[in-house]
């Protein structure tokens, strides 16, 4: 049975808050909707809103999509979606088109959180206001950030997995892309928990880059050097099936697997008993809430620099 802990952030949010927002730091491929069609389809003097998604080969980022879609279509903006396909060249050239194109709002959601920064400013020095979502922007000021809180997150695996291997034994970290706020914060919390246990050891610790068929490639070469693995945590979902599959081919049908992110092949696997938990995110609720804080903008309005999106425990 599926149950759900929320020992973070309790409480709804508010669709005041959810309108407000902070600073970005940091499946098969989508194609780009067309931007000029959108564009051209727009009522004369609606308000333009370009995304740009790091990849949308990844269900958690096709719900971010949705999320904001449906709540622009219900404010009446426009918004024009850019796929990057996990290329920070692509996406730069992206967002470069979508400043050339003049829209009032980017919401940005960075494939590398450090790369993307030279564009995010290229933006604001015109003017356009830019909003990263899920993960930050680092050197580059924008005028929101929306996203779970990835530290606490980490530390929620952490705790749940030593919990489930009696508080010993070898574990696993498959890592997400290099550059990615994502990855990093994801990483920083699940080691602030697990560092300094005596009786816990980093067998691997191996970057998958957030995708399930390197996920699973990665676990294979892992188990192929040691096989006494107890528990595996994974920066996302897609990594963390992927071991589950890896694993599970190897015989090793008891190893805790925790990942993060809840989409809905990974609650599947919970109820079916193949993944221990995951860490719940909720991205439509950050899709929607971006261009929810992207129509304040517009508006004229303020926004926080930060709107947090509550975490739960899906086990």
């Amino acid at each position: 049975m599926k149950r759900i802990i929320s020992p973070l952030l309790a409480g709804l949010l508010s669709v005041g808050l959810i309108a407000c927002s902070k600073q970005g730091p940091d499946s098969a491929p989508a194609e780009a909707s067309a931007p000029a069609s959108a564009a051209a389809a727009a009522p004369a003097g609606a308000a333009t809103v370009g995304l740009a998604i790091s990849t949308l080969n990844n269900p958690f980022f096709v719900s971010l999509k949705n999320g904001a879609e449906a709540e622009a279509k219900k404010e009446g903006i426009t918004l024009i979606t850019v796929d990057a396909q996990d290329d920070p060249a692509k996406q730069q050239a992206s967002v470069e088109d979508l400043i050339q194109k003049k829209v009032s709002v980017i919401l940005i959601n960075p494939t590398d959180s450090a790369a993307v920064a030279p564009v995010v400013k290229e933006a604001t020095d015109k003017g356009i206001k830019v909003i990263s979502l899920d993960r930050s922007v680092t050197g580059a000021e924008v005028s929101a950030h929306i996203a779970s809180d990835n530290v606490a997150g980490g530390k929620m695996a952490a705790e749940f997995l030593l919990e489930k291997i009696g508080g010993k034994g070898n574990v696993v970290e498959l890592e997400g892309i290099a550059g990615s706020s994502a990855a990093r914060e994801r990483g920083q919390g699940f080691h602030s928990v697990i560092d300094g246990k005596a009786d816990v050891k980093l067998a691997a610790r191996q970057p998958a880059d957030f995708d399930r068929a390197k996920g699973l490639s990665v676990m294979e070469n892992i188990i192929q050097g040691n096989k006494h693995i107890d528990g595996v945590f994974a920066h996302n979902d897609e990594m963390a099936l992927g071991a589950v599959k890896a694993l599970q081919a190897a015989g090793l049908k008891k190893v805790v697997v925790v990942g993060f992110d809840a989409t809905a092949d990974a609650v599947a696997a919970v109820k079916a008993g193949d993944l221990a938990a995951t860490v719940q995110q909720q991205p439509e609720l950050i899709g929607q809430s971006g261009v929810q804080a992207a129509k304040k903008l517009i508006d004229g309005q303020t926004v926080d620099k930060f709107i947090p999106v509550p975490l739960n425990l899906i086990k």
